[in-house]
């Protein structure tokens, strides 16, 4: 048997890369290799369309083991069984508990909970009721005093006898975080960052496994900000917190350990794989310049939450799909606790099915999928290596950046983080408006009959002076929840395609019109196409549609559409007569025949279908 497989390899001979880009070259025909094939990131770097062997030479790291220092492939030696966290928003402690008793019999592993209320002992006693601590992970979000609530659930540790070296979890204590979001701090630089100290007395030694400090990355994320703006803007954060502690006395191997990332996952698989890569890879080159006495100090522990920059209201469903995918790249990418959204949470408060949606999601991974039986399953992948040093490469440049310009705190009270992340939260915007980036059922093959403004509940409505979270659908959102209010006392404002001529023209831009006109929630008149222009007339005007769209070839425009938009205009001139395409050479004829606008794929999405929303009194 070996023999043939010898022999059945030797008949394959090796092929150069030159060769491959001959045959390449050949196929473009003269096209622009780099235009066609090279795709320029929003991080700012090129990737190529294939990746070969040779990719791997001048990555140095290849031969490091997972568990070894800088730990870009793992922090753990085997395996990679990452905890399944449920997000409990309830404030109140009894309602809180029930949820949480509920979650973790159903496959919860850790408890990212609202500690909002939590003020007395009788508070956190209520909360933790049940919940076995030795093998919960418990994370306190939202408190107003870090250190009161530190002082409370130790008390609460002691007084149930838990071993305090099996205490896993953490504070959601990130100022910083705080100070971009609001231009200032909670109280003060000085008296925010002395908590670190305060804690580090309480929980320090006591609860050796406990991160008393986040860093909370996962929100520059969903105020728009890009990979490389979250990954440097994180490290610069947590480098901070390094920096205060240690001239403050505390070393560093007491205090790295102490300081837990959370990062956002969103829908670019490939690159969010690199990302948790590229995170542990520089932590662990920040921490090495503060001289730990060993390596294994310079290990990052990193909380994944599914991105909320992507989800969206309309088509909710695709949320899961959405959220799995990015469950299996915080897998892959080795994330030691994992977080997926509800996918209802746009629009309402998480409840039983989509709750258990989510953790099952995680628990297929592993149960079904395994992907927790392998460390770094991306290793050696030529693409994603290669994703992982240009990653490395660019957000690094941005850390020293930020440092070299006097520090993330420096930069943010100045109002020049908010400024960055600004631009590229536009930019984001821009090219789901011009559906660069697709948001499917949002901007692309929208769900027409939809209606979602029964279903959605009032949320608390946070003003941010400083960074503001967003999401990428809600400009689209907007104007269809518009749509769909006006419609409640006019009816749905109406589209009517006039298919006439060549049949794939006619069919392919009347689909294109009904995933443009459906993203604003328009009705759309389907029709089966048209012989002779009089046809089409005569049932466009019976259909009573605000918007009549003529599909057909351009060729074939200059002789139906004059035609057709003079009888049009003669017969009711509040219609919009439009054309699907973008016919330059026979534009201003056209017009001049009654065309109202021409609808085609370089079209700002957004603007256009705001602007139509106003002219039909919407």
């Amino acid at each position: 048997m070996r023999k043939k497989q010898e022999k059945l390899f030797s008949e394959f001979p090796e092929i150069s890369t030159r060769e491959w880009e001959d045959v390449i070259e050949k196929d473009l025909k003269g096209a622009d290799y780099a235009k066609k094939l090279i795709w320029k990131t929003d991080e700012n770097f090129l990737v190529k369309p294939y990746y070969r062997a040779e990719d791997l030479n001048d990555l140095h790291y290849l031969n490091q083991i997972p568990g070894e220092f800088p730990f870009i492939r793992s922090t753990e030696n085997s395996a990679n069984n990452w905890r399944i966290v449920e997000h409990i928003t309830e404030s109140n402690p009894k309602k809180a508990n029930f949820i949480a008793k509920n979650s973790v019999a159903k496959g919860a592993s850790a408890l990212f909970c609202n500690a909002k209320n939590l003020q007395s002992k009788s508070d956190i006693e209520t909360l933790l009721d049940g919940i076995d601590l030795n093998t919960i992970a418990i994370r306190f979000e939202n408190h107003t005093s870090y250190p009161i609530l530190a002082d409370l659930f130790l008390n609460y540790i002691e007084e149930k006898n838990y071993n305090k070296k099996n205490i896993q979890g953490s504070f959601d204590f990130d100022p910083i975080l705080y100070m971009l979001f609001h231009n200032k701090f909670y109280k003060s630089q000085k008296e925010d960052l002395s908590e670190i100290l305060i804690l580090h007395k309480l929980l320090g030694e006591k609860l050796p496994l406990f991160q008393y400090i986040t860093v909370n990355g996962h929100h520059l994320h969903n105020c728009g900000g890009s990979i490389i703006q979250e990954l440097a803007y994180a490290l610069a954060i947590g480098n901070e917190y390094l920096y205060y502690a240690s001239e403050s006395g505390i070393s560093i191997d007491d205090i790295a350990d102490k300081i837990n990332f959370t990062l956002s996952i969103g829908s670019n698989y490939f690159m969010e794989i690199a990302k948790l890569r590229v995170t542990r890879l520089l932590w662990a080159t920040i921490v090495e310049q503060y001289q730990p006495s060993v390596a294994d100090v310079a290990k990052i522990k990193i909380n994944s939450i599914s991105s909320s920059w992507n989800k969206t209201i309309y088509d909710a469903n695709v949320n899961m799909l959405r959220t799995t995918t990015e469950g299996m790249a915080a897998a892959i990418g080795g994330a030691d606790a994992i977080l997926l959204s509800n996918y209802d949470e746009t629009y309402k408060t998480a409840d039983i099915f989509s709750s258990r949606i989510a953790r099952n999601t995680q628990i297929i991974l592993k149960d079904e999928a395994h992907f927790d039986k392998v460390n770094d399953p991306a290793a050696g992948s030529y693409y994603i290596e290669n994703l992982t040093h240009s990653l490395a490469d660019e957000a690094w440049k941005l850390f020293l950046e930020t440092e070299n310009q006097g520090g993330i705190i420096k930069l943010g009270i100045e109002g020049k983080i908010k400024e960055a992340i600004d631009i590229s939260c536009q930019k984001q915007m821009m090219h789901i408006a011009t559906q660069r980036t697709i948001l499917l059922g949002t901007n692309q093959y929208p769900n027409i009959n939809e209606s979602v403004l029964a279903k959605l509940e009032e949320k608390e409505i946070h003003v941010y002076d400083g960074i503001k979270p967003c999401r990428g659908a809600i400009a689209f959102e907007k104007i269809r929840l518009a749509t769909e209010q006006w419609a409640k006392t006019h009816g749905k404002p109406k589209v009517f395609l006039l298919k006439i001529g060549n049949v794939a023209m006619r069919q392919a831009r009347a689909g294109f019109i009904t995933n443009f006109f459906g993203c604003a929630g328009y009705e759309i008149i389907e029709t089966p196409g048209y012989k002779t222009s009089k046809e089409g007339i005569k049932d466009a005007l019976l259909s009573n549609a605000q918007i009549i769209v003529i599909c057909s070839s351009d060729e074939e425009y200059e002789t139906f559409v004059p035609e057709i938009a003079n009888e049009l205009k003669s017969k009711n001139q509040t219609i919009h007569c439009l054309v699907a395409g973008n016919p330059t050479e026979i534009v201003d004829k056209l017009k001049a025949a009654g065309v109202d606008d021409f609808i085609h794929i370089r079209l700002n999405l957004i603007e256009t279908l705001e602007r139509y929303n106003q002219l039909l009194g919407i």
